[in-house]
C-alpha cells in the first residue's frame, strides 16, 4: 500500500518510521490560524507544509482526517494569561462583534488558501464552539489534581506535574528551574501559586465582551484547553500526527501534553512535527513584531517598511510562487524573506511548468536515448525521507532538462517514456507539491486553438515570403508577452 515513511520527530529529536496508531487510517491535528488580521507568509508555511503532508498520506492510500482548528477565543495577548483577548481586541477597536471580526479574517484566511491551492481540512472546529468540551476537560483536569481553582479562574499546576511525572519540557526543551526563574511576573498573576502555571479557565473582568457560564466563573478557555479538547474530540485521547510551526512548542504545545497527560497518563499523539519559521532579516515574521507581509499584500505587489516608509516588495508575487518558494526548502529549517530569493523561486516555478507544456507537444520516437524512469522513485525516495520537497524539485528540474533536450532535437523519448513523464509531473508537481499553472485557465484548449491558427496565419506568411505580416505577428505576440520560437519542424509559443 504505502512505502516505508521517515519523519522527523519533535519530541524523540531524530527521524521515525510512520506507522499510524491504526492500519490505513492517520489522525493528523494541525493548529489553525487565530482570526484577528490578515494571513501572512508566515501563516502560509505551515498551511502549505501540511498540505503537502495531508497529500502525500492521501496518495500513500491512507484515509486521513485532518484537523486544523479555528482560534476564535482565548488567545490574550503576548501569548500571556493577562492583557486583552486578540479578537476582542479587534472588535473593541472597530466597533464590531468578536465573532464578526473572527468570521470575516477566517473568510479572508480561506481565500488565501485556496489561491495558495491548500487543501481545506477535514474538520475546521472552531475554539467558541467548543466551551462544553473545554469545561469538561478542565473539570478533568481538577479531580485530576493537576490543577486549581482561584479567584475564579482555573490554572494548571505545573509545579505538581513536573514533579509527578518528570516530563515537563520534554517538547521544548526547557528546565522547569530555568522558567520559573526567567517568567516576568505580570499585572494580575498573583492569583497564580508560580509564574509557570497556564491558565485553563480565565474568569471574565467587567470590560471583556467575550464570556461564558462555568462552575467556576463567568470567563473564557485559555488558549491551550482549545487544541486538547478539540483534538480529543475529533481524533481521540492518542491520534498520530500533531503538527504546528515551531514557535508553538512552547507554551502552546507542551501545555497541550501537559493537559493530555495529566487525564490519560500520555500525551495527545505518537509524532510532533514542527515546521520552522520564516524570517525578515533574521527575525521572525509576525503580527506581534510588526513585521509580517500579508499574502494579499504580496499578491498586489505593495507593502511599505513601517520603520522607514520603503517599498518592500519589487513586484506582485503570483500564490504558485510563494507556494513554490516555500517549498524550496525543507519544512524544518528557516525561510529568509529576499526579493531575490522570491524572483528565484518565480523562475523556478515558471522552469518547471513551461517544461509541462513542452513535454505535452513532444513527438515520439521508436526508441529513448534519456532513462527517465528512475526520476520517479527518486522523488519518493526524498519524499519518505521526512518530506524533503527541495530534492523532490531538484530531481523535476533534472527531468525538465531532458524535456527540453528533447525539444531541442538533441535526444529522442519513445511514447512510453513521455507518458511517464506526463504521470511523474502529475503526481509530484500537482498531486502531492500541489502547484498549478496559473497560466491555464478552463478555456486551455481554445487559447491554444487560436494561438496554433495564428501561428498557421504566419507559416503561411513565411512561405510566401510575406515577412512584413510574419514579423507583425510575431512583434503583436511579443507585445501581448507571447514569445515566438521558430524551429525546423515549425513555430512554438510560450508566455514570456
Amino acid at each position: 500500500m504505502s512505502q516505508p515513511f521517515l519523519i522527523y520527530n519533535t519530541l524523540t529529536r531524530q527521524k521515525e518510521l510512520f506507522k499510524p496508531l491504526t492500519p490505513d487510517h492517520v489522525g493528523m491535528y494541525v493548529c489553525g490560524p487565530t482570526v484577528y488580521g490578515d494571513a501572512h507568509l508566515g501563516h502560509a508555511r505551515p498551511a502549505i507544509t501540511f498540505d503537502v503532508l495531508f497529500r502525500y498520506l492521501t496518495h500513500q492510500g491512507y484515509k486521513v482526517r485532518y484537523v486544523r482548528n479555528i482560534t476564535d477565543v482565548g488567545h490574550l495577548e503576548h501569548d500571556a494569561d493577562e492583557g486583552e483577548d486578540k479578537i476582542a481586541k479587534k472588535a473593541r477597536l472597530e466597533q464590531l462583534e468578536p465573532m464578526e471580526v473572527a468570521q470575516y479574517y477566517t473568510n479572508r484566511y480561506h481565500e488565501a488558501m485556496d489561491r495558495l491551492n491548500v487543501l481545506r481540512p477535514s474538520i475546521e472546529p472552531h475554539a467558541s464552539g467548543h466551551i462544553i468540551e473545554q469545561i469538561e476537560l478542565v473539570q478533568k483536569i481538577l479531580d485530576a489534581g493537576y490543577a486549581y481553582v482561584s479567584n475564579g479562574s482555573v490554572y494548571f499546576d505545573v509545579n505538581k506535574y513536573a514533579a509527578d511525572t518528570k516530563q515537563y519540557g520534554r517538547l521544548s526543551g526547557r528546565v522547569i528551574d530555568e522558567m520559573l526563574s526567567t517568567t516576568r511576573q505580570l499585572d494580575g498573576q498573583e492569583e497564580k501559586r508560580n509564574t509557570a502555571d497556564f491558565a485553563l479557565w480565565k474568569k471574565a473582568a467587567p470590560e471583556h465582551i467575550m464570556r461564558w457560564n462555568s462552575p467556576w466563573s463567568i470567563g473564557f478557555p485559555g488558549w491551550h484547553t482549545e487544541c486538547t479538547a478539540m483534538g480529543t474530540k475529533y481524533l481521540g485521547e492518542m491520534f498520530d500526527i500533531h503538527g504546528g510551526g515551531m514557535d508553538l512548542m512552547f507554551p502552546h504545545h507542551e501545555s497541550e501534553i501537559a493537559q493530555q497527560t495529566s487525564v490519560t497518563g500520555h500525551g495527545p499523539c505518537h509524532y510532533w512535527m514542527h515546521n520552522n519559521m520564516i524570517t525578515i532579516e533574521g527575525q521572525k515574521m509576525g503580527k506581534s513584531l510588526g513585521n509580517f507581509i500579508t499574502l494579499d499584500e504580496f499578491f498586489n505587489g505593495s507593502h511599505i517598511n513601517p520603520k522607514d516608509g520603503k517599498e518592500m516588495l519589487a513586484k506582485a508575487y503570483s500564490p504558485m510562487t510563494i507556494r513554490f518558494f516555500i517549498l524550496q526548502a525543507h519544512y524544518r529549517s528557516t525561510v529568509d524573506f529576499s526579493n531575490d530569493a522570491l524572483l528565484a523561486a518565480e523562475k523556478g516555478y515558471s522552469r518547471l511548468m513551461q517544461a509541462f507544456k513542452t513535454l505535452r507537444s513532444l513527438q515520439p520516437s521508436k526508441a529513448s536515448s534519456i532513462d527517465v524512469k528512475g526520476y520517479r522513485q527518486l522523488c519518493y525516495d526524498a519524499m519518505n525521507d521526512d518530506m524533503n520537497t527541495p530534492i523532490v524539485i531538484s530531481h523535476l528540474f533534472d527531468a525538465a532538462k531532458a524535456i527540453n533536450t528533447v525539444n531541442d532535437h538533441k535526444a529522442t523519448l519513445t511514447k512510453e517514456d513521455i507518458d511517464e513523464l506526463t504521470s511523474l509531473f502529475q503526481t509530484f508537481v500537482f498531486d502531492i507539491m500541489g502547484l498549478r499553472d496559473e497560466a491555464s485557465t478552463d478555456n486551455t484548449a481554445l487559447i491554444d486553438g487560436l494561438m496554433q491558427m495564428i501561428l498557421d496565419v504566419r507559416a503561411t506568411a513565411k512561405a510566401n515570403k510575406d515577412w512584413t505580416t510574419s514579423d507583425k505577428i510575431r512583434d503583436s505576440l511579443g507585445q501581448l508577452g507571447i514569445a515566438v520560437k521558430d524551429g525546423k519542424d515549425g513555430a512554438t509559443w510560450e508566455l514570456k
